[in-house]
């Protein structure tokens, strides 16, 4: 993912699997290797964005450079080189407003609305700056779930599911199956997108019905 150069990624991996800090190196690597670009990470809330930033913050320090704001934004980072990391809590009302972004990040993404992503895809218009999707399936319903399940060859799919991470011990996720249920368990540890609980009718099911071969019905 950090080496990549597709300009459409999707990253579907399990629960502690560490996607928040693959997305905080992508988003630092952005930065210093592309003097002067903007970097926009998008989360479902302003403690997620504040822990992205703090992820950030860390990779910087790395590279021996003392992490400052750019003066605009509170969860932000100026880089020397004119680069800007910019985190954004899920807001579709107050996200507008910026342009230009060489890469926009969406951590969480299956619990981002589809209102927010319809806001902020449109940054990318002019930069034809790239976008990644990074998240742990949230059933099959948003944007996240469309571009996985049809969002054809335009994206690059990475599944990461918790049985190839070697942080996570198989006792524990023997534990979890069993506590959880299996269709918790497929969710959020084998990045597998279950239909809702309260759906009577499965996803696949309501999609096999739709069918443009029948004539609507007009009355009167």
């Amino acid at each position: 993912m950090l080496g990549t150069t597709r300009k459409r990624g999707l990253l579907n991996c399990s629960r502690q699997w560490g996607k928040s800090t693959i997305t905080a190196a992508k988003a630092v690597h952005q930065a210093s290797s592309e003097p002067g670009s903007l970097t926009l990470v998008v989360s479902p809330s302003a403690r997620q964005s504040g822990e992205f930033l703090r992820k950030a913050e860390g990779f910087v320090r790395k590279l021996g450079i003392r992490p400052k704001g750019d003066g605009d934004n509170e969860l932000s980072i100026q880089m020397p080189n004119g680069s800007r990391i910019v985190g954004l809590p899920e807001s579709e009302a107050t996200i507008r407003g910026f342009s230009a972004v060489s890469l926009l990040l969406i951590d969480e993404a299956a619990r981002v609305s589809d209102e927010v992503y319809r806001a902020v895809r449109p940054m990318l218009a002019v930069s034809q700056g790239a976008l990644w999707l990074m998240s742990t399936p949230f059933g099959k319903r948003g944007f996240f779930y469309e571009a996985w399940a049809h969002g054809g060859r335009d994206w690059e799919r990475i599944r990461a599911p918790a049985t190839e991470c070697a942080r996570i011990p198989r006792e524990f996720l023997e534990e979890e199956r069993a506590v959880q249920g299996e269709r918790w368990f497929r969710q959020e540890y084998l990045c597998e997108f279950e239909d809702a609980v309260s759906g009577v009718f499965a996803h696949d099911l309501v999609e096999r019905a739709i069918t443009d071969e029948v004539e609507p019905l007009v009355i009167g």
